[in-house]
């Protein structure tokens, strides 16, 4: 293989041809290795990818994969999967040729994570399958990969949780008081639980973002932190840019608020910290409430699940929260309309005692 020994250096390198995927041909340097046998590796792997081969290691394929997703995920997004294909999937098929990896495999992989120690949760387990799933459709589709063996294998996991945390309009005016001691708190909170937006989307507003005459709020970014760099980023989804109404009261807060702040521009960040915070935030107050502790998230259900009591219909939920479309909503909160079924049943009981009474009259 063509190895070299740098003499200078005292370390090997990797110098040789190959013929990439628009046919040309081209010569790969790589230098810096400690050895001969990893120099050798270097190529070795080098040339499976650059030959589309489904002989390739799974671990090569993830490169692929991944070099692919750079340039079309967000920064955030891009590091969340990182983290999970490196924790949940490369140790247990890193150095296993694509090929080789059969239904069975996968099966024997979910049935390690569905009892691991950590009891992940089922949404948990269906994500991390959706994730090897794409993987494999992705060698499939520019790799030569027969088949997808995620696929055949079928899912683990649940897409929607048995159950949900959310506030009730009680618990979250026990909770209130107990951060209004910090400005800034109330504030947030108050915004999350009255309108449902995404704390990233919340993170985000500048005061340029109200109209207070018209009562509504713009959503047209969102907020994350990423290698200690905050960034500014464009909506989850196409129907995330959205405009929300709040209440008279939420106006009069922030007016409130701002008005508190020191040398501030309308178009900075209306609230400087970070989800950290809101999660110390959330624990603190919920501690001195002496309320159950649910996730910041879950202030989003909590405000999905008040207007659904309110007799909403999932149609405005949906544009409300930002959903892509309402089937995400009814199939995220359908375990909150069972109450509602007796209702029905109820309210058509009344009709047609109704309409009986009217012909006994007569």
């Amino acid at each position: 293989m063509p190895v070299y020994k740098d003499e200078k250096r005292g370390t090997w390198y990797a110098k040789f041809n190959y013929t990439d995927w628009t046919g040309e041909n081209k010569q790969k340097l790589k230098r810096g290795f400690k050895t001969q046998r990893e120099a050798k590796a270097y190529e070795r792997d080098f040339m499976e990818r650059s030959q589309a081969s489904p002989d390739m290691t799974f671990g090569n394929l993830v490169q692929l994969y991944m070099e692919d997703c750079k340039s079309r995920l967000k920064p955030t997004t891009y590091a969340g999967k990182e983290f999970l294909i490196t924790t949940k999937l490369l140790p247990y098929f890193e150095n296993t040729p694509i090929n080789k990896i059969e239904p069975s495999s996968i099966r024997r992989w979910q049935n390690e994570l569905i009892s691991h120690e950590n009891n992940y949760s089922q949404t948990y387990l269906k994500t991390v399958h959706n994730q090897a799933s794409a993987i494999f459709n992705f060698a499939c589709k520019y790799y030569k990969l027969p088949s997808n063996p995620a696929r055949i294998c079928g899912a683990m996991g649940k897409k929607n949780a048995d159950s949900m945390s959310f506030w009730t309009t009680d618990e979250f005016k026990k909770f209130i008081p107990a951060v209004s001691d910090k400005p800034i708190s109330k504030a947030i909170f108050e915004l999350l639980f009255w309108t449902g937006m995404r704390s990233g989307e919340m993170l985000a507003l500048t005061l340029n973002d109200f109209d207070f005459e018209n009562k509504t709020v713009s959503i047209n970014k969102n907020y994350a932190r990423h290698e200690g760099a905050d960034l500014i980023l464009k909506p989850k989804t196409p129907k995330s840019k959205r405009i929300i109404t709040i209440p008279e009261f939420v106006c009069t807060l922030i007016k409130h608020y701002v008005g508190q702040l020191y040398d501030y521009e309308p178009n900075e960040r209306l609230f400087p910290v970070s989800k950290h915070y809101l999660q110390h935030e959330m624990r603190r107050g919920a501690k001195k409430a002496a309320v159950k502790l649910i996730r910041v998230h879950d202030l989003r259900h909590s405000h999905a699940s008040l207007l659904i009591e309110l007799g909403f219909s999932p149609l405005l939920i949906s544009e409300r929260l930002g959903h892509e479309n309402i089937e995400t909503t009814l199939q995220t909160y359908s375990h909150l309309y069972p109450n509602k079924h007796d209702e029905v049943a109820s309210r058509l009981q009344e009709l047609v005692s109704e309409t009986t009474n009217d012909n006994s009259e007569k």
